[in-house]
């Protein structure tokens, strides 16, 4: 079988293609840096013992504060260590979710596998 003349396989049509998808792929990327000052700037909390223990963490999840009712502090620290950890654990999955959500927003009809 012969392959001449077919140069890569690649039609001016796939060119067009390719070059839609680079231009495309260039739009996320400057929107990927605009994501990632927005997600600084977004604060997300996480609460446990009904909102006597709150954690907040920024969207690219660096934590920002922690919020502690005085009522909890008579339960001793092993109650008050639970609380934190499931109030971060909220705050995480809550960040995590909020992160997949907006880059899901600014590649959308961007096929690239791995994004």
């Amino acid at each position: 079988m012969s392959q001449s003349g077919k140069g890569f396989g690649f039609g001016l049509g796939k060119m067009k293609e390719l070059t839609e998808a680079f231009k495309k792929a260039q739009q996320v990327q400057e929107g990927a840096k605009q994501l990632q000052e927005e997600l600084d700037q977004l604060e997300i909390k996480g609460e446990a013992g009904g909102g006597l223990v709150k954690v907040f963490l920024s969207g690219n999840q660096e934590p920002r504060r922690v919020e502690i009712s005085p009522d909890v502090l008579t339960e001793g620290a092993d109650a008050v260590s639970n609380l934190v950890t499931t109030a971060m654990q909220n705050a995480y999955m809550e960040s995590t979710k909020t992160m997949r959500e907006r880059m899901e927003e600014l590649t959308g009809g961007l096929n690239i596998p791995g994004l």
